[in-house]
């Protein structure tokens, strides 16, 4: 990773500290979540660890808990009492040896309901904990907001092609309204070759446009580069009336559930145009370009750097709900089966499903790894 030091920026260790501040955070709150309400269902829990691998630090509370710090900082587990290993897999010879004392402790022996709440409330602890950071950011910092008005239209773009003017009013697109300018690049990138239906306001009437945003290739102030939707318009000091706006806590906590449902639509609608073949998957990351975006965040300020910690928590919620065995949506599907049968599946069963999760999760590193070597080595030789 000696690219990463002379990649624009504050150097090595101002993209991997930044980095790990911002993993920890969300892998603390991730498995939080997990072990929160594996000790509302009377689980004894054997581990919390950030990172995997040999424990750097560790200490070890009143009801037998050991809280440690592992030397891989890329992750973490909650080990329950009755687990064969850190991937939550049952120990079922180990259970059936278990007394009735161990058994009212034992992860495996809690019917499927609690089992289901206790693997649940990791991802969903990801999503509170952007909400809450999403929400204290309007409440205290504010949102940048500009009038949608139109100030200029470029020159042979599909704004122009679809009849767009200066001074153009936009009040919705496919039927979200824009309450700012910055609402219609967040509806467009994700968008490239599909028709929009724009509603502008002219003169003061309402009229309906059709604009297809053509694929450009666009390079942030750090240099990344991303594949979007551009359509061609834009606006100015004169007419942006830029303004600041704090909310009030119903409405930054409204804010804030708007701001994590519109990461994981885009993204489930990323990952569904993947699969239909409407966009690449070369803007597919992992932990290089996640290390990279974190330092050059980090250059912005705290704030900047909370809220990627945000977007990456609702990233890390939704990727763990996925239905791939070794995940805690994999765990979520063979509970729901289990609920429809009235029994589990083998253990021959989730342990082969749990060797191909295993696959599944290691190939889809080793392409989003590839992704970032891509993207950052080959890119800037």
């Amino acid at each position: 990773m000696d690219f990463l030091a002379q990649l624009p920026g504050v150097g090595l260790f101002g993209y991997i500290i930044p980095f790990l501040i911002v993993l920890t955070i969300v892998v603390f709150f991730h498995e939080l979540g997990h072990f929160l309400v594996a000790r509302w269902n009377g689980v004894r829990v054997e581990a919390f660890s950030v990172g995997f691998g040999p424990e750097l630090w560790g200490r070890t509370d009143r009801k037998g808990t050991r809280w440690k710090i592992s030397a891989i900082p890329l992750g973490g587990y909650v080990k329950f009492f009755g687990d064969a290993n850190e991937a939550s897999a049952p120990d079922m010879a180990k259970a059936a040896e278990m007394s009735e004392a161990e058994k009212s402790e034992s992860f495996v022996h809690k019917n499927v309901w609690q089992r289901a709440a206790i693997v649940a409330a990791g991802p969903i602890a990801n999503f509170i904990l952007a909400i809450v950071i999403f929400s204290l950011t309007f409440m205290f910092i504010g949102r940048a907001v500009t009038d949608p008005v139109v100030a200029s239209v470029t020159e042979n773009s599909p704004a122009q092609a679809a009849g767009f003017q200066a001074g153009d009013v936009v009040v919705s697109i496919n039927g979200e309204k824009t309450n700012s300018f910055n609402d219609i690049p967040r509806i467009v990138a994700p968008n490239p070759g599909r028709e929009l239906d724009v509603v502008v306001r002219r003169d003061g009437v309402e009229r309906q446009l059709v604009v297809t945003p053509r694929y450009e290739v666009r390079e942030d102030r750090f240099g990344n580069k991303q594949e979007i939707g551009f359509i061609g318009i834009a606006n100015d000091s004169s007419t942006a009336n830029f303004r600041i706006v704090k909310y009030g806590p119903v409405e930054a906590v409204a804010a804030g559930v708007g701001e994590t449902w519109f990461i994981i639509a885009r993204t489930m609608g990323y990952l569904r145009d993947i699969v239909t073949g409407w966009q690449s998957a070369d803007q597919l990351g992992g932990p290089i370009r996640i290390a990279k975006v974190s330092g050059d965040v980090a250059t912005l300020g705290p704030s900047a750097l909370i809220n990627l910690a945000a977007v990456l928590s609702v990233s890390i919620g939704l990727l763990n709900l996925f239905p791939i065995p070794m995940l805690d949506g994999g765990h979520l599907v063979f509970y729901a089966i289990e609920a429809v049968r009235g029994r589990p599946l083998s253990e021959n069963a989730q342990e082969i499903s749990f060797r191909i999760g295993l696959a599944l999760v290691l190939m889809l590193m080793v392409f989003a790894t590839w992704n970032d070597l891509t993207q950052l080595v080959f890119s800037s030789g």
